[in-house]
Protein backbone atom coordinates (compact mmCIF):
# COMPACT_ATOMS: atom_id res chain seq x y z
CA UNK A 1 0.00 0.00 0.00
CA UNK A 2 3.26 2.37 0.88
CA UNK A 3 3.71 3.08 -3.39
CA UNK A 4 -0.31 3.82 -3.92
CA UNK A 5 -0.20 6.17 -0.63
CA UNK A 6 -0.40 10.16 -1.69
CA UNK A 7 0.00 12.57 1.21
CA UNK A 8 -2.24 15.61 0.52
CA UNK A 9 -1.98 17.33 3.64
CA UNK A 10 -0.84 17.59 7.55
CA UNK A 11 -0.40 19.37 10.22
CA UNK A 12 0.22 19.16 13.82
CA UNK A 13 -0.21 21.12 17.33
CA UNK A 14 0.60 21.07 20.55
CA UNK A 15 -2.23 21.92 23.05
CA UNK A 16 -1.69 24.22 26.77
CA UNK A 17 -2.06 21.12 28.55
CA UNK A 18 1.31 19.66 26.36
CA UNK A 19 -0.90 17.20 24.16
CA UNK A 20 -0.69 16.81 20.39
CA UNK A 21 -3.64 16.65 18.33
CA UNK A 22 -2.82 16.08 14.48
CA UNK A 23 -3.98 14.92 11.48
CA UNK A 24 -2.78 13.51 7.81
CA UNK A 25 -5.57 13.32 5.12
CA UNK A 26 -4.02 10.93 2.45
CA UNK A 27 -5.19 9.06 -0.91
CA UNK A 28 -4.74 5.42 -1.85
CA UNK A 29 -4.49 5.15 -5.92
CA UNK A 30 -6.91 2.55 -6.01
CA UNK A 31 -9.88 3.82 -3.82
CA UNK A 32 -12.25 6.11 -4.75
CA UNK A 33 -12.46 8.40 -1.87
CA UNK A 34 -9.71 10.22 0.12
CA UNK A 35 -9.08 9.33 3.88
CA UNK A 36 -8.03 11.67 7.10
CA UNK A 37 -6.65 10.39 9.83
CA UNK A 38 -6.77 11.87 13.21
CA UNK A 39 -4.07 11.73 15.75
CA UNK A 40 -3.94 12.24 19.59
CA UNK A 41 -1.07 11.93 22.53
CA UNK A 42 -1.45 12.92 25.85
CA UNK A 43 2.87 13.26 25.50
CA UNK A 44 3.72 12.13 22.61
CA UNK A 45 4.62 9.21 22.53
CA UNK A 46 1.61 6.89 23.15
CA UNK A 47 -0.65 7.27 19.83
CA UNK A 48 -4.52 7.30 19.37
CA UNK A 49 -6.02 7.86 15.73
CA UNK A 50 -9.41 7.69 14.23
CA UNK A 51 -9.99 7.23 10.50
CA UNK A 52 -12.46 9.17 8.93
CA UNK A 53 -13.22 10.33 4.97
CA UNK A 54 -11.88 13.23 4.32
CA UNK A 55 -14.68 14.54 2.07
CA UNK A 56 -16.87 12.70 0.20
CA UNK A 57 -17.69 9.12 1.24
CA UNK A 58 -16.24 6.06 -0.21
CA UNK A 59 -16.58 2.29 -0.56
CA UNK A 60 -17.37 0.56 2.99
CA UNK A 61 -14.89 -2.48 1.92
CA UNK A 62 -11.82 0.19 0.98
CA UNK A 63 -12.41 2.33 3.96
CA UNK A 64 -12.15 -0.78 6.59
CA UNK A 65 -9.30 -2.84 4.56
CA UNK A 66 -7.13 0.56 4.65
CA UNK A 67 -8.08 0.79 8.69
CA UNK A 68 -6.93 -2.57 9.11
CA UNK A 69 -3.92 -1.79 7.09
CA UNK A 70 -2.65 0.51 9.45
CA UNK A 71 -3.86 -1.06 12.78
CA UNK A 72 -1.69 -4.18 11.34
CA UNK A 73 1.09 -2.34 9.62
CA UNK A 74 3.73 0.30 11.87
CA UNK A 75 5.32 1.70 8.98
CA UNK A 76 2.36 2.63 7.64
CA UNK A 77 1.08 4.18 10.77
CA UNK A 78 4.47 6.20 11.11
CA UNK A 79 4.58 7.06 7.55
CA UNK A 80 1.04 8.91 8.27
CA UNK A 81 2.25 9.92 12.03
CA UNK A 82 5.47 11.62 10.26
CA UNK A 83 3.90 13.49 8.07
CA UNK A 84 1.71 15.19 10.54
CA UNK A 85 4.19 15.41 13.20
CA UNK A 86 6.80 17.18 10.46
CA UNK A 87 4.35 19.73 10.30
CA UNK A 88 4.61 20.67 13.98
CA UNK A 89 5.99 24.51 14.70
CA UNK A 90 9.42 24.47 17.17
CA UNK A 91 9.02 25.19 20.68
Amino acid sequence: MMNELTIVHAEMRREEDGSYIGKTIFEVSSHKAAYEITFYSEKGMDWDYSLHYANEPGIEEQFLAVDERIEEDDELFDTLLDAAWDTLPEA
